[in-house]
């Protein structure tokens, strides 16, 4: 029986009507719900008549009813991908809603998600319309963020009555910014809720009616909360506050930060603002020094490249040097690196800008350009400090790139970054930069690139068989490994892309490291002090046995790590 069945019983559309309005649905391709709508028929009829078909439940909801905390019960990205939404709680029993009750895949999320709160459910058919306006309340985080705004806008208001500039809105005189203050709460939830989804940046972004809340997790932003645009001012002032920045400067750009005490853990907030068209821009850092510090092997890097790392570690001076766009986890990996050395009995000290993460044992020195303690300064004092190892957080210029290989001459272990597309790009940048070859060739000890990539979760994996135009581009992407290298290739049956489930809603969790590196030898001296061009350096690294960035992530693609759609980023 069909839901058009039930409409015919109940009188509510004849058999020729149904007819004729089916003929127009697909003349036009459109919807034949839709077109039932243009003829009178309500979504509420045509759901209800869904719902006597499949033998369950119909209810009408009102979302404004549903409590933020029953609506954490099911995370945004099931909801959204599945159609189901928890709408009630009865009698110890969770109420489910589904758009579409027979969708089986659905049923087994709800059971899967559902079964980890050891709850009881029952499955109620509700309209689409009634779904959208549950998912709406996710974006602004449903009542938390419904009340905190409504507290919010209320106290603006009140303010706006006494105060004439927009600068003395939370003069605190006039608006006590007290913990259970509604812009406090405001900046606390948008906070909460990033930690919870273990984002990594919030971008506060104004637009011409919204204030856009940005959440980045995994690499790639999404857009969590939308708020008015009457409630920027009093969000970027309470921020402002909290990082002791300048609140009537509203035209430069300006830096600060924070830290808090969250759920038993020490959480570090790095903040910058950006003037734009519709007002201030802010990002904010979130740096979590549990998740921070990582081991080398909990990086993702190649057992043959922790194997380079840990050997030149051992070395008593030289230059380690790590390369790659900004935020592909640079700066982790020399964390990791520097968490292999011997604290207690070396003197480690780095120069840093922002320091991200404390690490016991290490002296860690913030940079601050303004006042001339900048990466060549610093350096040049450090030096004075008995140091064994130096991390220098990134070389810029040429006076910082002289004073680092001075340093790794001069009997210091030496680590830094620096801005290339590749490993062997390091040496001709260091040229460029106006060190000598004859000053690299003996302190040049490692040189690494590397990029992040999102890893599968072993839940949410689409096998794609290596058929056809697949087979094809795999081959030819692999057709230039040297011959010796190539052994270790080979194409599997199939290979993976990441696709929701209910365990992990966006297919993937987490990234991890993919890096390439080159060492030093006897041979690659010879070609730094001769013929230092990246073809030359290249084949020598081949001959070390190196594979490039894009080839170790394609072996992890074949290994089912990553997903093939990581291909096109690597």
């Amino acid at each position: 029986m069909n839901f058009t069945d039930i409409l015919i019983k109940k009188n509510a559309i004849s058999s020729e009507e149904l007819a004729e309005i089916s003929t127009k649905a697909r003349e036009k391709g459109a919807p034949l719900e839709k077109m039932l709508n243009v003829y009178g028929i309500s979504n509420a009829d045509i759901t209800q008549a869904k719902a006597e078909v499949l033998g369950v439940p119909y209810k009408k909801i009102n979302e404004k009813d549903i409590p933020f905390e029953l609506l954490k019960q099911v995370p945004e990205e099931s909801a959204r991908h599945y159609r189901f939404v928890p709408i009630g709680m009865n009698e110890g029993v969770l109420e489910i809603g589904m758009t579409d009750p027979s969708n089986m895949e659905a049923r087994e999320a709800v059971q899967f998600i559902v079964t980890k709160f050891n709850t009881p459910f029952k499955i109620f058919q509700i309209s689409e319309e009634d779904m959208d306006s549950v998912l709406k309340e996710y974006k602004g985080l449903s009542g938390e963020v419904t009340k905190v705004l409504g507290e919010l806008e209320s106290a603006l208001l009140e303010t706006e009555k006494i105060i004439a500039p927009e600068e003395e809105l939370l003069n605190k005189k006039n608006l006590k910014i007290t913990e259970d203050a509604p812009v406090t709460k405001m900046v606390a939830v948008i906070i909460k809720h990033a930690l919870t989804g273990n984002a990594s940046d919030i971008h506060i972004e104004p637009q011409r009616e919204k204030l856009k809340v940005r959440f980045r997790v995994d690499g790639i932003l999404y857009t969590s909360i939308l708020l008015p645009i009457s409630v920027h001012e009093a969000i970027v002032s309470r921020i402002k506050i909290l990082t002791n920045m300048r609140l009537d400067e509203k035209r430069k750009p300006q830096d600060g930060r924070f830290g808090a005490h969250i759920e038993g853990r020490e959480i570090d907030f790095r903040v910058s603002t950006l003037p734009t068209f519709f007002g201030e821009k802010i990002t904010i850092r979130i740096l979590d020094t549990q998740k921070g510090v990582r081991s080398l092997e909990e990086t993702g890097f190649s057992k043959r490249n922790i194997d380079l790392i840990r050997e030149n570690l051992k070395k008593p001076y030289g230059l380690i040097l790590l390369t790659g766009p900004t935020s592909s986890g640079k700066t982790t990996a020399l964390y990791a690196m520097l968490q292999e050395l011997d604290k207690e009995k070396s003197n480690i000290i780095s120069l840093e800008d922002p320091i991200e993460y404390n690490i016991e044992g290490i002296n860690q020195s913030q940079v601050k350009p303004e006042i001339g303690y900048d990466f060549a300064n610093g350096l040049r004092t450090i030096l004075r400090q008995d140091p064994n190892m130096i991390m220098v957080g990134e070389i810029r210029d040429k006076e910082t790139a002289a004073l680092a290989i001075q340093a790794a001459l001069t009997g210091h272990l030496v680590f830094s970054t620096l801005h290339t597309n590749s490993a062997v790009g390091v040496i001709p940048r260091l040229i460029d930069m106006g060190v000598d070859p004859f000053l690299i060739a003996p302190t040049l000890l490692i040189a690494m690139s590397q990029r992040l990539v999102r890893t599968l979760c072993p839940d949410s994996r689409k096998p794609i068989p290596v058929i056809g135009a697949l087979k094809a581009r795999l081959e030819k992407e692999i057709e230039s490994i040297p011959p010796d290298l190539r052994k270790n290739f080979k194409l599997p049956e199939n290979v993976y892309e990441g696709v929701p489930s209910a365990s992990c809603p966006q297919g993937a969790r987490g990234r991890m490291a993919i890096a390439e590196a080159l060492i030093k030898t006897p041979e690659m001296e010879n070609i730094i002090l001769s013929n230092p061009i990246e073809p030359e350096i290249l084949k020598e690294a081949r001959r070390q046995g190196m594979l490039t960035v894009k080839e170790e992530g394609i072996m992890k693609i074949f290994d089912g790590i990553i997903g093939i759609e990581e291909l096109d980023k690597l």
